[in-house]
């Protein structure tokens, strides 16, 4: 997908105000994507809720967005290296939830091998990829963000309604990830590599 719009399921003015405050400096994330059918139902339940809202693709934020300490080059291989013994893993999406009042966005809480991800995230928040993130990390997928947190709240009722259901399986593969850079139109990003975890044996949830 040469142009993905991608929003940070954190997604604050914390991130709109590091943006200005670097000027033209792009800010940079790392995503796996979730193209399987709870991908499809993110994507669709967005939708309905607002139409208004770009075609966003469903995924999960490894690294949410920050400014790069390095060149692109150099966080590439950082990410190369992390990942290339990380053998593919499954994880199992739980609840909905939202992080209002604090954000006014809606998600699907990962239940089950979430470590899995929190590990991935922590080993590669370093070198050119280090940012103190504002909030702790959470493994999660996105429905949407809304614009004032009411809304968010009426948003996640209906959410956990077409969630319980759902009848398709609620497992998501991790095999790859993706090196995003935010373009020049707001809410968009640029996919710029993906990035193939290592090993020939998925991880089962434990």
């Amino acid at each position: 997908m040469a142009n993905a719009a991608f929003t940070a399921a954190c997604g604050s003015c914390r991130y709109i105000i590091l943006a200005v405050s670097y000027m033209n400096a792009p800010l940079y994330a790392l995503v796996a994507y979730v193209r399987n059918p709870v991908g499809e139902f993110a994507e669709k339940l967005r939708h309905d809720l607002n139409p208004e809202q770009p075609d966003l693709c469903a995924h999960l934020t490894i690294l949410p967005p920050r400014i790069l300490k390095g060149p692109e080059s150099d966080a590439l291989q950082v990410i190369a290296e992390v990942c290339r013994p990380v053998a593919p893993f499954e994880i199992v999406m739980g609840d909905v939830e939202t992080f209002a009042p604090i954000t006014p966005t809606v998600f699907i809480r990962v239940a089950h091998a979430a470590y899995r991800l929190r590990e991935l995230h922590d080993r590669l928040n370093t070198g050119p990829l280090q940012y103190d993130e504002p909030w702790p990390y959470m493994p999660h997928l996105t429905i949407l963000k809304h614009r004032d947190v009411e809304a968010a709240f009426d948003a996640a009722e209906i959410s956990r309604q077409r969630w319980a259901q759902y009848q398709d399986s609620r497992r998501i593969l991790v095999d790859e990830v993706t090196f995003v850079r935010e373009s020049h139109e707001i809410g968009s990003w640029i996919d710029l590599t993906p990035i193939r975890l290592g090993g020939s044996v998925v991880a089962k949830v434990r």
